[in-house]
């Protein structure tokens, strides 16, 4: 079974009762924000929260209406912080989530460079002794292995979210739409974004007013970092030569100009 979950933003409230879920579960500690003119509390993924929800205010004719949208990992089907990761810290599992394993992470980030909906973060007040850690929602793993769904979609009391296997929810979104046409957009956002993902979006307003990207195109975005991972170290050694070559210039310049003045002093 490949885990997935659904997300109708028609039927959110805002409540943020997942992101407390998400807090609760994974016994993440609360963030010191400051108002920033929006509702958006936190206003983004940080390493001690791994799920929020996205306040946006859209105008509709004369009136002004609030819209939600749920921001964290997506567990792309291809994803591309695993592709860029050199020591394979991030990975795939066969039911669906993408999980970090700390103990092969080295802290280079080239995940958080890599990643298209930029989710994975630093824990920047992590002590050299324990590691730099990468945090990002785990798609409630351990709950998942105990035959429990994700902390969010259990809390979810609009039914806004919906957890099950990938394919049915895809079959059940493409129904909810066709039995909906006046109310969603006619597309299911992460069926083939990015190579897909786990996590699915249905949606009463176009998507971007969710704060998704939707320029990715289908291709997984795995394949560029791959290829990017691949330029890297060559690019690496013509630096470094570049430089060797340079140091070699300048240092023969300055042995010469000091045998010149030696010259000068005994003329």
């Amino acid at each position: 079974m490949t885990h997935s979950m659904l997300f109708d933003a028609h039927l959110c409230t805002g409540c943020r009762g997942c992101q407390v879920a998400c807090k609760q579960w994974n016994d993440l500690e609360a963030n010191t924000t400051k108002n920033t003119g929006s509702y958006q509390n936190p206003p983004r993924l940080s390493a001690n929260t791994w799920l929020t929800m996205r306040f946006k205010e859209i105008e509709e004719g004369d009136k002004v209406k609030f819209v939600f949208g749920r921001y964290s990992c997506m567990h792309c089907e291809e994803p591309a912080c695993a592709t860029a990761c050199p020591l394979q810290a991030l990975h795939k599992t066969k039911d669906g989530p993408v999980l970090y394993r700390a103990d092969r992470c080295f802290g280079c980030r080239y995940c958080m460079l890599a990643c298209p909906f930029e989710v994975p973060t630093f824990e920047w007040s992590q002590n050299e002794v324990q590691g730099p850690w990468i945090r990002k929602c785990t798609f409630c793993y351990d709950r998942l292995q105990n035959g429990r769904e994700p902390a969010c979609a259990q809390t979810c009391v609009s039914g806004a979210l919906k957890y099950g296997e990938r394919e049915e929810l895809l079959a059940y979104a493409k129904e909810r739409i066709a039995k909906y046409p006046d109310i969603y957009q006619q597309h299911v956002y992460g069926e083939e974004e990015a190579g897909g993902t786990s996590v699915l979006y249905i949606s009463h307003v176009p998507f971007e007013h969710l704060g998704l990207p939707t320029k990715l195109g289908n291709k997984a975005v795995s394949a560029r970092a791959q290829d990017a991972m691949f330029a890297t170290p060559i690019a690496a050694v013509g630096l470094a030569a570049g430089l060797t070559g340079f140091y070699w210039v300048v240092k023969r310049r300055r042995e010469m100009a000091q045998k010149s003045g030696s010259k000068d002093q005994r003329g």
